[in-house]
């Protein structure tokens, strides 16, 4: 399958999660470009759900990274989609 976007956004993300844990976990289906946690790890809001944009160097890994979508990932499953638009969120 091949998808027109190379950026995934990651809900349902536990408010536990770092920036760098999620690019580990993904960093195994290719290459990262840009990944995108929101809110920030250093935010002084109090976090109940957390939101990852994770940019691929190849369009493919979007296919394959769907396929954790319900992993569970520290103590949430994840939901993975395809992100319509070719850039991240700022």
């Amino acid at each position: 399958m091949t998808s027109s976007t190379s950026v995934i956004q990651v809900t349902n993300v536990s408010p536990s999660s770092t920036a760098e844990q999620m690019r580990t976990l993904f960093g195994f289906i290719g290459t990262i470009d840009e990944l995108r946690l929101f809110p920030p790890d250093d935010s002084p809001l109090p976090v109940t759900s957390r939101v990852c944009f994770v940019k691929f160097h190849e369009p493919e890994s979007v296919g394959v990274s769907q396929h954790l979508t319900n992993t569970v990932f520290v103590d949430r499953a994840l939901i993975v989609v395809p992100f319509a638009e070719a850039k991240q969120p700022t």
